[in-house]
């Protein structure tokens, strides 16, 4: 099988870690099936497309619709970066999933509106599909309705006509969207089940997804949600997109470093 490529951007060692664990053991894939990238710390450079199965762009403390004077040169050039990435994506039509980060990047590259109009607190939500989502290959085996983890501070509020939104919540209509037939974005989490959200509330106490007071509370209130649905996001994408590697294995453009990679939203 052609690996699939997991994009990251968190500087947080611990983090960084814990997530790359999450998404390989929720994908269902080995280490060597999810090549690993942290876009932070190293550029991304140019991304063969044929090489993969499919592209994942994870979370990120970095956020899109922050004023470009406050950013730093690191967040400026993953942001330029990603944006030449999806050109050729949506240009091919390639199988992309992007998440809480990953939907204001590809949105505000498809012209959406990203503000902080329907950030949501850390909690878990109440997702909704939408009568598209209904049909669409990706979500349709899902429940029409299921709780899953959200923390961000910003989302899209205004939607171009070409997007076809699949899912919302009560706090924030745009929870997933998709751009043309395989690219896909989700704002709430799938990665992410109850000791992996814990451990991300603990570590972004005092960055601004919550209250600081209000951790405890927060923590006591995951132990009561099921979010495992959400989880067959991750499952149906790599089912629906893993391609035979009909080619000699490439050489790795920048090799993976366990321990290593980020946090937040």
């Amino acid at each position: 099988m052609k690996p699939f490529l997991l994009i990251t951007t968190r500087d947080d060692e611990r983090v960084a870690a814990e997530e790359h664990a999450s998404y390989c053991h929720l994908t269902g894939l080995l280490p060597e099936e999810l090549e690993w990238r942290r876009i932070e710390r190293t550029p991304l450079g140019h991304v063969d497309l044929d090489r993969y199965s499919g592209i994942i762009l994870a979370g990120s403390p970095f956020t899109v619709s922050e004023p470009e004077s406050i950013k730093s040169p690191d967040e400026l050039r993953v942001e330029q970066e990603l944006a030449s990435l999806l050109d050729e994506v949506v240009l091919r039509d390639f199988p992309f999933l992007g998440i809480c980060y990953g939907i204001g990047t590809i949105g505000s590259h498809q012209g959406a509106r990203v503000d902080r109009t329907y950030g949501e607190p850390s909690q878990a939500a109440r997702i909704r599909l939408t009568a598209a989502a209904q049909v669409d290959p990706l979500l349709r085996e899902l429940p029409a309705e299921f709780d899953a983890f959200v923390g961000h501070k910003e989302a899209i509020s205004e939607v171009p006509a070409h997007l076809t939104v699949l899912a919302s919540s009560a706090t924030c209509p745009v929870q997933a969207f998709r751009v043309g037939s395989n690219v896909y974005a989700t704002q709430f989490h799938p990665e992410l089940d109850k000791q992996a959200f814990a451990s991300r509330v603990r570590a972004y106490a005092g960055y601004g997804y919550f209250e600081p007071d209000e951790m405890d509370t927060i923590l006591e209130r995951i132990d009561a949600v099921d979010v495992r649905a959400s989880h067959m996001v991750l499952g149906r994408f790599v089912e629906q997109y893993a391609r035979a590697d009909t080619a000699p294995p490439a050489p790795r453009t920048q090799a993976a470093e366990p321990g290593r990679a980020v946090a937040a939203a």
